[in-house]
């Protein structure tokens, strides 16, 4: 299957290309700068504002992974007219599957960037294509950043009333690789991280993992978004999740090695791990083989 990924330069796209490529798909990749073709991957540039290019990057093409997004300050300009392009084109271009990425909440709590996402999704799902919504909770790549915006700061504002469900990136990435080849599902899925966690929780586990102490200021963010997120509004019970949590995520747990791991890499019987602690006389420091045991004098 050939697929066109928007926003692949991104946060995501950037776990999505080398998924869709390890599942066997062809991959067309829409970026707003001029690449040149790398391995498996069809670099193609475009404008989803201006609509530049995209004529191009959706002809020929089985499915659509639309992740563009104007972030939440961009004011919808990817995220609405950009979206209303890329499925015109697409029409024009022949129909292919259009799977959306968008965030959880955004039909419940429409409040700031989410009523792009929620106005986004109307578009699709009316544009009378085939069609999958992927509806995702905050990435732990994300939360990251942001709390890293806040390092240089004597002290941390934390509102504690908020909760969280962090994913990963490279599992929503997974997911949305899933659902492109199961084909359209003409419905939304929502995908979260496997635990829902507080602010005081998400603050002290960055803060450790990034080796920081910081005074943390009690504060309540104001705003309906907030309000929202404070009653639940972004998170979700859907199943499945997400299996990284936020604390393996910053803080992997050492690898398990396997019964034919150890037994492959057991210790010579001339390892140092392997022989009596106290005799000097019947140690050997080494291990490789040949090695000849050293005598008193």
């Amino acid at each position: 299957m050939r697929i066109l990924v928007t926003g692949a330069t991104g946060t995501l796209g950037g776990a999505l290309v080398p998924a869709l490529l390890k599942a066997g798909h062809e991959v067309r990749a829409l970026s707003r700068t001029k690449r040149d073709g790398s391995g498996n991957v069809e670099w193609m540039w475009g404008d989803l504002i201006s609509g530049n290019g995209v004529k191009e990057a959706v002809r020929g093409v089985d499915a659509i992974a639309h992740l563009a997004t104007s972030g939440r300050r961009g004011r919808g300009a990817v995220d609405v007219p950009g979206t209303r392009t890329l499925l015109i084109l697409a029409r024009q271009a022949g129909a292919p599957h259009v799977l959306l990425t968008s965030m959880v909440g955004a039909d419940r709590a429409a409040y700031g960037h989410l009523r792009h996402k929620l106005e986004a999704e109307r578009l699709v799902a009316e544009s009378g294509l085939d069609w999958t919504i992927l509806r995702a909770t905050t990435f732990h790549q994300w939360l990251r950043r942001r709390l890293g915006d806040f390092a240089a700061l004597p002290a941390l504002p934390v509102d504690r009333s908020l909760p969280w469900q962090p994913v990963h990136t490279g599992e929503v990435a997974t997911r949305v690789a899933a659902l492109l080849s199961a084909g359209p599902e003409h419905r939304e899925i929502e995908f979260g991280g496997p635990q829902v966690i507080g602010t005081e929780e998400l603050v002290t586990t960055w803060l450790r993992a990034s080796g920081l102490r910081r005074l943390r200021v009690p504060v309540r963010y104001p705003g309906r978004l907030y309000a929202a997120q404070r009653a639940g509004d972004l998170t979700t019970d859907a199943l499945p999740k997400g299996g990284i949590t936020w604390h393996d995520y910053l803080l992997p747990p050492p690898p398990v090695l396997s019964d034919d791991f150890a037994s492959e890499h057991t210790a010579s019987p001339t390892s140092p791990a392997t022989q009596p602690e106290q005799d000097p006389d019947l140690r050997v420091y080494g291990g490789d083989e040949g090695y000849e045991r050293p005598t008193r004098s």
